[in-house]
């Protein structure tokens, strides 16, 4: 028991004092010398697009900044994420294709480039792959649960006032009418129908031949290199190595993190290991 005491008080020290400490490492932070590297300004910068796509500020906030920054000469898209929404996954396709326009973006695959992540890749100046990464499923879906029987199960009514015939379109808690289906159909179609023609467009390939390469099939790198959808296959290396000879880079520079971000992100983390810190302190008092 003395030692589970003496460890307690250790965590209790860690814990009184958690938001000192974290106050000397905001000031460390700021106030740090800067090393010889801060002498360099950074010439390549990049911007990463994980986790599934839905709010972008964050994506969109980086790529507006590095396409009003001269000093950066090239960008490394780097893209690990399943896809997400659609009008935010055109969002990015098109600050890529802004930003592509200004100075070279290569796309790089580390995980997964499917769906919407696929989509806002596609006006990159050249797409690498990983060789195990997963690309393509180019496709729409639309979907909602049906609870209705649950509903009546435990008792649940709804109740409904709409105006127009479609308000009500796409609900969940009873089986959509054949009016209301094929009218999502229609909307699901138009999207699949411009997501085709974009990657179309940007890849070179032809549209009439869709089904060859936009099934919402999901392909390895080789086979996605063999129909279009990629420029090459190979490492980060590969993909950093390619940027700086297409942004004509001697001395490559690569942007870090901005510091007080970084922090703030340690901050989260370390607010969420004090509450841990706590109950366990407690448990061993």
């Amino acid at each position: 028991m003395i030692i589970f005491r003496f460890i307690g008080k250790i965590l209790d020290y860690i814990q009184n004092h958690f938001k000192a400490m974290l106050f000397l490492l905001l000031l460390f932070v700021i106030f740090a010398p800067f090393g010889s590297e801060k002498l360099q300004s950074p010439n390549l910068a990049t911007v990463k697009i994980e986790e599934q796509i839905g709010n972008i500020d964050n994506i969109m906030a980086q790529i507006n900044s590095v396409a009003n920054n001269n000093k950066i000469k090239g960008v490394l898209l780097k893209v690990s994420s399943p896809g997400g929404a659609l009008a935010p996954s055109v969002e990015l396709s098109l600050a890529i294709k802004r930003l592509s326009k200004i100075k070279p973006v290569i796309a790089y695959a580390s995980g997964s480039m499917a769906s919407g992540s696929y989509y806002a890749s596609i006006w990159a100046s050249k797409i690498i792959a990983n060789p195990g990464a997963f690309i393509g499923s180019i496709g729409v879906l639309f979907q909602a649960p049906n609870i209705a029987e649950l509903a009546k199960k435990i008792g649940i009514k709804e109740q409904v006032v709409t105006a127009g015939a479609y308000k009500q379109m796409g609900t969940f808690t009873r089986e959509w009418t054949p009016k209301e289906r094929a009218a999502l159909k229609g909307l699901t179609d138009d999207a699949y129908a411009m997501f085709i023609k974009d990657v179309a467009t940007a890849r070179g390939l032809d549209p009439k031949k869709y089904k060859d390469f936009a099934d919402a099939r999901v392909f390895m790198a080789a086979k996605a290199k063999k129909i279009g959808l990629i420029d090459e296959v190979g490492s980060i290396y590969k993909a950093k190595t390619e940027l700086i000879k297409m942004a004509n880079v001697k001395t490559p520079v690569w942007q870090k993190p901005d510091m007080v971000d970084q922090f703030l992100k340690e901050l989260k983390l370390n607010s969420k290991l004090s509450i841990n810190l706590e109950n366990l302190v407690g448990k061993l008092k």
